[in-house]
Formats: C-alpha cells, sequence, structure tokens
C-alpha cells in the first residue's frame, strides 16, 4: 500500500522575486471567502488572496507568519504556489511605521482632490488598517 505524502511545496513569490519556497506540512492562506488550510494530496484550486497572514506549518506547529497585501492562490495535490502582490514576514514589519503608513493614508483621503486619487487613498488606509490588525494580534 502507497504511504500518504507528509509534505507539499510551497512558494510564495512576488513580483520581485521568490520569497519562500519548502517541503511544509501545511499552509493556511488568506483567500477572499475565507481562511483555507493546505494539506498534502489537496484537490486543485484557484483563489484570490486577501491581505491577511499566511500560516507556515512545519514539525506540527507555525514556523514562519507572512503578511501579505493580496494576490493569488494556486494548489495541486503536491504544491501550493502564492503570487502575491507584497509579501513581509510579520516578525519584520514595523509597528510604528504600519501607524505611520495609516495616519498618511488617512491624510491622503481627506486630501484627495480627484475620484482616482481619494480610491487609491482609501485603498492604502484600508490595507494599513488590515496590517496594524495584523501586528496587533500578532
Amino acid at each position: 500500500m502507497a504511504e500518504a505524502q507528509a509534505t507539499l511545496t510551497f512558494e510564495l513569490v512576488s513580483p520581485e522575486k521568490l520569497l519562500f519556497s519548502s517541503e511544509v506540512e501545511m499552509v493556511v492562506v488568506p483567500g477572499v471567502e475565507g481562511d483555507f488550510g493546505v494539506l498534502p494530496q489537496h484537490a486543485p484550486l484557484i483563489s484570490t488572496v486577501r491581505p491577511g497572514i499566511i500560516d507556515i506549518y512545519e514539525a506540527g506547529k507555525i514556523s514562519r507568519r507572512i503578511f501579505v497585501a493580496g494576490g493569488f492562490a494556486e494548489v495541486t495535490g503536491t504544491r501550493c504556489t502564492v503570487l502575491a502582490e507584497a509579501a513581509t514576514p510579520l516578525d519584520e514589519i514595523d509597528r510604528a511605521g504600519v501607524e505611520e503608513r495609516l495616519r498618511s493614508a488617512e491624510s491622503g483621503v481627506k486630501d484627495a482632490s480627484s475620484d482616482a486619487e481619494r480610491a487609491a487613498a482609501e485603498a492604502e488606509k484600508a490595507l494599513a488598517e488590515i496590517m496594524l490588525e495584523a501586528v496587533t494580534k500578532g
């Protein structure tokens, strides 16, 4: 009888580079319809990724937490690939910097002179709020 596969390949890619590639036990991804866990032999899936935290499990526990600003995920039975708009390890995010980013975005919303500027500032504000919540909850 064939033995079940114990790991899957997880790759996190940003527009600039490959950020992470390793064999892992499980990955939890923040999908637009809710967080979803990926284990070996998962059914094929493509999902949009919302801003949030990707949890990477190794040796039975979370080994890494990475904040992503959104993107797409592709899952097969042996691999999970996340194409992220931007990604930063959670422990490298500076809370004071995120708070400043939020204040700047709030100013941008107030000072916007066009609908396009307002929409961009509101999107930046929403991302900063989610990032601040992620850093706060850790």
